[in-house]
């Protein structure tokens, strides 16, 4: 696989290294189990796979490259290059300016901008009538556009589901760039509609059976589906697609469940003609992340931390995975962890901000989940790992565990 050219400030002393351990001694990466790092009396965790995917680091090797090439240049970012605020804070110290923000709203227009501005894409890509207007001014909208190439895959599997007279069911959430992106280029070839879990697939998949009404459907599809989409002709024969960064067994049951809808209306010996086969959408890098955190959870540990972007779609979902199993924080950044006995962190369920006492227990030795979501820095992670570290008398020095870690690996 490529290799980029990313900053060195995003990388660590630690957690940089302990990837590279685990890349040489499973270069195929079957080995989901967590690196294992023991100070006696504490002991990480550490996730198999977490941080930086390719289309994050493609997505940063391109941004960085148009600030180089452009130093006399305005330069703009659409939106938010990922969903990390520390790569997007440190864009905008050198000078990178938004557009708009992540739900689309404009905070610069675009009527200030002239044919020799540079604009970055995003890369959760962005929509086809965002692309048209900045080409109307004269852009070169594909000059540093930083779609990531999983992206792009799913937008060639709808244009073929289009092809091929599917309707087209996106698994995402609607407000969010790379569903507004594939949606916007789903509708050019095919009715689309986009469902946000099992429970709204299973509301689309009664009304399908007919076992609920056209104003239940709407009540919760109203601004979800495309224009002239008529749900009695249009769900005859399906696809599903998703955001890349969904949960990747939740996408798979709601692809399951239309199959299983379309052989409950028509019958399995026509299936083909009804549902299509749409799994390889599904995102590598997710799919690696998720099922290293199922291996994360195998262990017993005390609580999970987990690091990244508020609004990072990935991130959220490690860490509702984490939350079924024990105490679980969803921090920014080493700043946030106050003390030994306080950390502020993000409940995503609630969206809201908390302070939590006496979150790490009183024990000869505490086991700590750490893992991040796939757009953060290894050196933000190790941060984290750090000072956690700094509250502990350690019979191990770091040299000393990494070590350890490469004659055992």
């Amino acid at each position: 696989m490529k290799t980029f050219n990313i900053p060195e400030f995003y990388k660590s002393s630690v957690i940089s290294k302990v990837k590279e351990i685990r890349r040489i001694n499973d270069p195929r990466k079957k080995n989901f189990s967590p690196t294992v790092l023991d100070f006696g009396s504490v002991r990480f965790y550490i996730s198999r796979h977490f941080g930086f995917c390719y289309g994050v680091e493609n997505a940063i090797e391109i941004s960085y490259k148009a600030i180089e090439e452009n130093p006399n240049k305005r330069i703009f970012l659409l939106s938010q290059m990922i969903h990390n605020p520390e790569v997007n804070n440190d864009l905008v110290n050198r000078g990178v300016r938004f557009l708009m923000d992540t739900n689309g709203e404009q905070i610069i227009s675009f009527s200030e901008l002239t044919k020799k501005d540079i604009v970055i894409i995003p890369a959760f890509g962005t929509t086809l009538t965002i692309e048209k207007e900045l080409e109307k001014i004269g852009i070169a909208v594909r000059k540093y556009d930083t779609t990531c190439p999983f992206v792009d895959r799913v937008w060639k599997k709808s244009e073929k589901l289009g092809e091929d007279n599917y309707t087209i069911i996106i698994h995402g959430k609607h407000k969010h760039e790379e569903t507004r992106a594939t949606f916007s280029r789903s509708v050019t070839n095919a009715p689309a509609i986009i469902v946000k879990d099992i429970h709204e697939s299973r509301v689309l998949g009664d009304f399908i059976l007919g076992n609920v009404t056209y104003e239940e459907f709407e009540k919760t599809f109203k601004g979800k589906y495309s224009e002239g989409f008529d749900v009695t002709k249009h769900m005859m024969r399906v696809g599903v697609i998703n955001q890349t960064t969904m949960l990747a067994t939740e996408t798979q049951e709601i692809s399951d469940y239309f199959k299983s809808v379309m052989m409950v209306k028509y019958g399995k010996a026509v299936i083909n003609k009804h549902f299509a086969d749409t799994r390889d959408t599904l995102c590598y890098a997710t799919n690696e992340n998720q099922e290293a955190t199922y291996g994360l959870l195998e262990q017993k540990a005390d609580l999970a931390i987990v690091v990244g972007g508020y609004n990072s779609s990935n991130t959220s979902h490690i860490v509702e995975l984490c939350e079924k199993k024990l105490p679980t924080y969803f921090i920014s950044s080493s700043a946030e962890i106050v003390s030994k006995t306080q950390i502020k962190h993000f409940d995503f369920t609630h969206q809201l901000h908390r302070i939590t006492n006496l979150y790490i227990p009183e024990k000869k030795t505490v086991n700590i989940i750490l893992t991040s979501g796939a757009s953060c820095p290894d050196s933000v992670v190790d941060d984290v790992l750090q000072k956690l570290l700094s509250y502990f008398t350690t019979k191990e020095t770091i040299e000393n565990v990494l070590k350890q870690l490469m004659t055992n690996d």
